[in-house]
């Protein structure tokens, strides 16, 4: 197992710098995720890594080598793709111990480290199949058992799952995790997926046009976003965000807006304001109570069943306020509704800067 470390990184094509002085450290054994939407940068971070993109600036060492320049063979990596990549008319066997046999590894350990991938991943009953006669799923699995096969000091995964179905994709994310649990290595792996980094993720990195947004363990960056793009990234439904001002009361801080006014007391600040601040509240949809004596009322305006609860969609004095239900009496369009607001969980952010206050 080998760690990797980022430093100063810069990457362009043409005139154009798709990674900018970016830094980052994964450690060993670790399951590092790459999120953010398409063209932030992520999988070509990945591909950098991988020897497969050169670098402008900056420095890339795997294992505590300088790796900057070296070939992808020499990096010591296993790398998995959005597509299977798998040649056809290969068993799966063949496909598994491919560039084992480049390499010229000796038969007997070829043997056993196919035997030992395939049985970790339940392709023992496949080795003598070909690709075509595969589900998605087990294509999948054969990509996977190939750079497994390799036991590669780092693991890279680019999408893997995304050509998958969504039952497809839950059951091999769950097989990710406990491979990993299993094995230990060291894991990077890119999305654009919120649901695959919240559960596979030791660490998340939120990425956005080519720099690290936040990085932290998943229920931190999700409780404790640090700015608007994070916040609103993270959620389904997204974060529900309500512009107004931040004031000092003779009791505490306060927000007010033409909607509502919430006490902030109890409120952390990262970084407290001297003076009125324009701002922006952010409340996550489950933070959100509907009960019989809330502070505030609005209408229903869809309600979304979700199987174990349902998106509830309020209509308040001019704002549209998505909340989590569980457990209540079907609803209905136009009703009328009270809620309150969990005033611990809630977020701040500077309206003009959009960090966390």
């Amino acid at each position: 197992m080998n760690g990797v470390s980022v430093r100063n990184l810069s990457i362009r094509f043409g005139s154009q710098a798709v990674i900018q002085g970016l830094d980052l450290d994964v450690d060993v054994g670790e399951f590092l995720v790459l999120l953010g939407p398409s063209g932030c940068g992520k999988s070509t971070l990945l591909h950098s890594i991988a020897g497969l993109i050169d670098v402008a600036e900056g420095s890339i060492e795997i294992g505590g080598r300088d790796m900057t320049h070296a070939e992808p063979s020499e990096r010591g990596i296993g790398m998995v793709f959005q597509s299977y990549a798998l040649y056809p008319l290969m068993t799966v066997e063949r496909n598994m111990s491919f560039g084992l046999r480049v390499a010229g590894m000796p038969k007997a350990e070829i043997e056993s480290r196919v035997r030992r991938t395939a049985q970790m991943l339940q392709l023992e009953a496949l080795l003598q199949r070909k690709p075509a006669q595969l589900s998605g799923g087990q294509r999948q699995r054969v990509a996977i058992g190939r750079a497994l096969a390799r036991e590669a000091g780092v693991f890279l995964f680019d999408e893997p799952l995304s050509n998958l179905d969504a039952k497809l994709r839950t059951e091999l994310r769950r097989e990710l995790k406990l491979l990993h649990r299993k094995l230990g290595s060291t894991m990077i792996y890119v999305t654009h997926d919120q649901a695959e980094a919240m559960t596979l993720a030791t660490r998340i990195v939120v990425m956005r046009a080519g720099k690290v947004q936040q990085i932290g363990a998943p229920a931190e960056v999700y409780e404790r976003p640090d700015n608007l793009f994070v916040a609103g990234f993270l959620g389904a439904p997204g974060m529900n965000f309500i512009p107004g001002t931040l004031t000092t009361q003779p009791a505490g801080p306060a927000f007010t807006s033409s909607s509502l006014a919430l006490d902030l007391t109890g409120y952390t600040f990262t970084a407290a304001p001297a003076s009125a601040k324009a701002v922006v509240l952010g409340i996550r949809p489950e933070h959100l109570q509907l009960r019989a004596d809330g502070e505030w009322s609005g209408t229903v305006q869809l309600v979304e069943p979700m199987g174990n609860h349902q998106v509830v969609w309020l209509q308040t004095a001019g704002l549209t306020l998505s909340v989590v239900v569980h457990d209540e009496p079907a609803l209905q369009v136009d009703d009328s509704v009270r809620f309150t607001v969990d005033r611990a969980k809630v977020s701040l952010f500077d309206q003009a800067s959009q960090a966390r206050l």
